[in-house]
């Protein structure tokens, strides 16, 4: 497996299984705007659904480490408009917001999850706690919706594992489309299920996005997560056998690619 082709773990899949999944995940990681709208726009043709998510730095650059490993030295002003600070995030913040004003051009609809694992309080924009945290979702929200007229964003609030005081981190039912959670202890955790539920009340529909070994038909069956995403390389490759991809791929439970219907 070539792991510097982009398109590795979906010829993984596809060679495993015959089917390609309905949804398609990516990472504006190291500012690769243009990278992934190329991704995105392509999967978008071809009929599949994309999901973005973004590990970057608290002075929204870099990577995964960066979001690891950054702290935000003054909340307030960050959070406060006219500070150097808050013009400063809202200019990182507007790098994505043009890479997705584009796909908007295009045509093209993105499931959005941004600031994932917030509760989980690893990353810098869960470190200052979950009042900080809403604010800048709001922030972020508005901006995007209101001032850059972004309405092909699907918004989903995607908790850690952790399944514990859900409710306050929440920034408000009207921020958020779809809830959902991470975790990567096997299984369609059907606990986590439950917490980010409550969150999600009777309107919201719960995704699953980000797991290493697959839940099976039978545990999504009993745990009715919307969608469930693998996450890359060798979380797919070795925590799922190739007999398990291809009976869970092609069970008729599970929507493939070639399964959803036209988005024109």
């Amino acid at each position: 497996m070539d792991n510097n082709n982009p398109e590795y773990e979906m010829n993984y899949l596809y060679s495993n299984t015959g089917k390609y999944p309905a949804i398609r995940g990516l990472d504006y990681m190291h500012d690769d705007f243009s990278g992934v709208n190329t991704r995105a726009a392509d999967w978008w043709n071809a009929g599949g659904l994309v999901t973005i998510c973004w590990h970057t730095g608290s002075d929204f650059t870099g990577e995964w480490t960066d979001a690891m490993n950054d702290e935000v030295a003054d909340w307030d002003a960050m959070l406060t408009p006219g500070t150097d600070e808050y013009d400063a995030m809202i200019a990182g913040m507007d790098k994505a917001a043009a890479a997705l004003k584009e796909l908007q051009d295009e045509g093209v609809t993105v499931i959005w999850r941004p600031f994932h694992e917030f509760d989980g309080t690893w990353f810098w924009w869960g470190k200052g706690g979950a009042e900080n945290f809403k604010k800048m979702w709001r922030i972020m929200y508005e901006r995007y919706t209101n001032d850059w007229q972004l309405h092909n964003l699907i918004w989903v609030l995607g908790y850690s594992h952790n399944g514990v005081d859900c409710f306050d981190w929440s920034p408000g039912d009207v921020y958020c489309d779809v809830v959902g959670a991470d975790s990567y202890d096997g299984g369609a955790q059907p606990t986590l299920y439950t917490a980010v539920s409550a969150v999600a009340g009777t309107g919201k529909p719960l995704c699953f996005h980000e797991c290493g070994a697959n839940p099976t038909v039978s545990e999504l069956q009993q745990t009715r997560w919307l969608w469930f995403m693998t996450w890359h390389s060798t979380y797919l490759t070795e925590n799922n056998s190739a007999s398990a991809l291809h009976t869970l791929y092609n069970s008729a439970y599970v929507i493939t690619r070639d399964e959803l219907p036209s988005f024109e």
